[in-house]
């Protein structure tokens, strides 16, 4: 628990931890051995710091809190996702996903609890937006979902897909801070170019990415190719609509030459006609994305969207292939725990 009056160890910088020491009257040296156990060893209190004196320790527990993620419950699906449900400092809950194929291990993290943007198939949608996640919570989440593949799996992370609770855009500062410690070989050592942000699509914040010049992937939850179905699925269109969206990808690869990937859940007699098809490619051929995501559709018990049958999906993918879109059929994992893309809401 966060004690009143103490600030977070981890929101100082080194350059701000070297100060601190240099009050003391210690040597600078303190701060990289602090700054080590924090990131790089990622210890959850200061009694772990064991190459620091005990007094060293007791002052920097009388200054300072650490507080830390724990896990709270985990899941395992028949197809080996491993779902986790954290707690944080202040008793929130928010989930995390570990996706695991023969060649990579993947991490779906979360970036607020709760979600504000009402999306009407995802089940986050339904939440209240508690808070944003801390720089250091995100961070977190991945350090103990990569302790989880170690431990199951015997690997390594070797993706990361902010694809989880809320939407990253909107928590654009800590978002942006936690993958320059996740990504910083202080840190965690994950390539940015592994990592992919999945937003709902919010403009401006889009361009403020390319303005950044940030490494990492950006993928667009799309899910409609016209104005009008998308406002009726999710309400963020209404102040961020397609042409919007489309400036502002291309901005974004004008800036960082970063790959772009669209996101389509398939809804049955909703937006999986040929004529959406059409749609989609003709909107594709207007931003340099690499690849278009097909998406299954995950029930929840908060709407009444289906999925196609595996006919209509097949037929949706060739007309995108026979007009040369690079397209993939991502297929749900760990829907049997609800984990899968659009189930996340500490159910249970």
């Amino acid at each position: 628990m966060v004690t009143m009056g103490k600030k977070n160890i981890r929101q100082l910088s080194r350059e701000e931890l070297e100060h601190y020491f240099e009050q003391l009257g210690e040597k600078k040296f303190r701060a990289r051995q602090v700054y080590e156990w924090l990131w790089a060893k990622h210890v959850r209190s200061f009694e772990d710091m064991t190459n620091l004196s005990k007094e060293l320790r007791a002052r920097l527990a009388e200054h300072f809190s650490l507080p830390a993620l724990i896990h709270d419950v985990t899941q395992h699906s028949g197809d080996g996702t491993v779902k986790s449900r954290f707690r944080t400092f202040d008793s929130h809950l928010v989930e995390g996903v570990l996706i695991p194929t023969d060649d990579r291990k993947t991490a779906c993290v979360s970036s607020q609890i709760g979600c504000s943007l009402s999306c009407k198939f995802c089940a986050t949608g339904y939440m209240d937006r508690k808070r944003n996640l801390e720089f250091d919570e995100i961070f977190d989440e991945v350090v103990l979902i990569n302790e989880q593949s170690e431990k199951v799996y015997g690997k390594k992370l070797t993706n990361i897909v902010f694809m989880g609770m809320g939407e990253p855009l909107l928590n654009y500062k800590n978002v942006l801070k936690a993958i320059e410690m996740i990504s910083s070989p202080e840190g965690l050592g994950i390539s940015a170019r592994r990592i992919t942000v999945s937003t709902a699509g919010v403009a401006k914040m889009i361009r403020q990415l390319g303005d950044d010049k940030v490494r990492f992937k950006l993928a667009l939850s799309l899910h409609a190719a016209n104005d009008a179905k998308r406002h009726e699925i999710m309400p963020i269109n209404d102040t961020n609509n397609i042409r919007s969206l489309i400036d502002a990808l291309n901005y974004f690869y004008q800036q960082t030459g970063n790959e772009i990937t669209f996101e389509y859940i398939l809804f049955k007699d909703f937006n999986d006609s040929i004529q959406d098809a059409d749609e989609l490619v003709k909107l594709y051929r207007q931003v340099p994305a690499d690849l278009i995501n097909i998406i299954e559709y995950n029930p929840i018990e908060l709407a009444s969207f289906e999925k196609p049958d595996e006919e209509k999906t097949m037929e949706f993918m060739r007309y995108l292939e026979k007009h040369r879109v690079n397209v993939r059929l991502r297929r749900s994992r760990g829907k049997d725990i609800d984990a899968a893309c659009g189930q996340l809401a500490n159910k249970g």
